[in-house]
């Protein structure tokens, strides 16, 4: 494949990703996205509809893996890593809905910390930005 085609495509996927961030709000069911930009040190989690809540988080958690995973391939053009990557995303999905069903149970007012963290590692394609580099480190 042309250079210039994926660094393109490659291109297009981050634009992708970051529309999947600017229309967050119009696409997912997400009342934590307004709770976090308050002062939600001192208030109660807002009312979720739990079910509905799992079902966006996973989904929006499927689409920036997609995108992420695409992003890999373009840059790497290799099968192993693909796949190396896909298991990655899996386990860290398992965990970290797994911590998410459980800071949401057991956080109390004010100790909000673990459950915004694990959110933003379940909504931001943040393991992409630890993917690359390393990748490119065991190729080097």
């Amino acid at each position: 494949m042309n250079k210039v085609v994926k660094v393109i495509l490659v291109i297009v996927l981050f634009a992708l990703l970051a529309g999947v961030r600017y229309f967050q709000e119009a696409l997912f069911y997400d009342p934590l996205l307004l709770f976090f930009k308050s002062s939600f040190s001192s208030e109660a989690l807002p009312d979720l509809i739990i079910p509905n809540y799992y079902l966006h988080l996973a989904f929006r958690f499927l689409i920036n893996t997609v995108l992420s995973l695409a992003i890999l391939w373009f840059l790497f053009q290799k099968f192993e890593i693909v796949k190396i990557s896909a298991v990655i995303y899996s386990i860290f999905f398992v965990a970290l809905m797994a911590l998410m069903v459980l800071f949401i149970n057991i956080s109390e007012v004010g100790a909000y910390q673990m459950l915004f963290y694990t959110r933003r590692f379940l909504i931001q394609p943040l393991l992409l930005l630890l993917l690359i580099p390393a990748f490119y480190f065991i190729k080097k």
